[in-house]
């Protein structure tokens, strides 16, 4: 796995994976066979997991046989098949409602904490992106920010949002001065100073929503721990925003370089990314 460049946290979780079946084994790993296999899915199901959790041991598994047979020579059957998946649902995500985010976001008083969640919900950032990003990587003039190392360690730019840029700017304006270089640092206790953990943004949502809206329950709570606010938020003027921001500055940034025909192409795919169908005025030739 790590010769495909897996990051560190999907090789330990397929190990894990691994430790727990060869733990439940009561054979040899060379002699189990597909009996083996569906009692293992058996005793899965009986700790009350998921299908997609189920489907990941099986996932494992089945890798680390393909190995031993394709790289190790290891002539043994492989003992889950691919029919042995469980079929897994696909439920519509569960948001909140308009006037939820209004109330969620009336509750944030505090600058940092603004301008965290603004970010995740109208730029998309993730938890891990927001807690690492730095300094130099805000581009305030031009209005977007440089991700790198996010997940599957790609790097991407994402544009900021009109009400996402002033809560921003006055975060900055007021944060403290120091040798941090991460953008959002921890602004009370024995950290101090510090750039603010994934574990903190966490913390900081669970307060505000249990605070402000009580009908948010743990389970969707860990939907946000694992990813991105959208998955708890979803807001159709968000969406609207951001594609209007990345359509505006779509032609901005490109125009320049390109020759007339090629800018107009690249007006043309702002005008179609734009959810209100607004066009966006072309820069005309002097």
């Amino acid at each position: 796995m790590k010769r495909k460049n897996y990051s560190p946290r999907t090789v330990r979780n397929y190990m894990n994976n691994l430790k727990h079946f060869t733990e439940w084994l009561s054979v040899p790993i060379e002699t189990a066979g597909n009996e083996q296999a569906l009692l293992f899915i058996d005793y899965l199901r009986t700790k009350r997991l998921k299908p997609k959790t189920i489907n990941c041991y099986l996932q494992s598994i089945r890798g680390f046989y393909d190995y031993l047979y394709d790289e190790e020579d290891v002539r043994i059957l492989n003992p889950v098949k691919r029919g042995y998946a469980l079929r897994e649902s696909r439920p519509l995500p569960k948001y909140l409602k308009d006037h939820e985010v209004e109330r969620l976001f009336d509750g944030i008083i505090n600058l940092r904490d603004l301008a965290i969640f603004k970010l995740m919900l109208r730029c998309g950032l993730r938890v891990e992106e927001v807690a690492n990003l730095a300094i130099d990587d805000v581009y305030l003039g031009r209005r977007f920010i440089h991700v790198k190392n996010g997940k599957g360690s790609k790097d991407r730019v994402v544009f900021i949002s009109n009400d996402a840029i002033i809560d921003l700017v006055a975060y900055i304006e007021k944060r403290p001065t120091g040798k941090a270089k991460k953008l959002f640092l921890v602004e009370k206790g024995t950290c101090r100073g510090k750039p603010i953990s994934i574990r903190g943004i966490q913390k900081r949502m669970e307060y505000y929503a249990n605070r402000t809206i009580p009908v948010i329950r743990d389970s969707d709570l860990k939907k946000f721990k694992g990813d991105r606010l959208g998955a708890l938020v979803l807001v159709e003027d968000t969406h609207k925003q951001l594609l209007d921001t990345q359509a505006e500055c779509l032609v901005r940034t490109f125009q320049p370089y390109l020759k007339k025909g090629r800018a107009l192409e690249v007006y043309g795919y702002g005008i179609a990314c734009s959810s209100h169908g607004k066009p966006v005025v072309p820069p005309q030739d002097n």
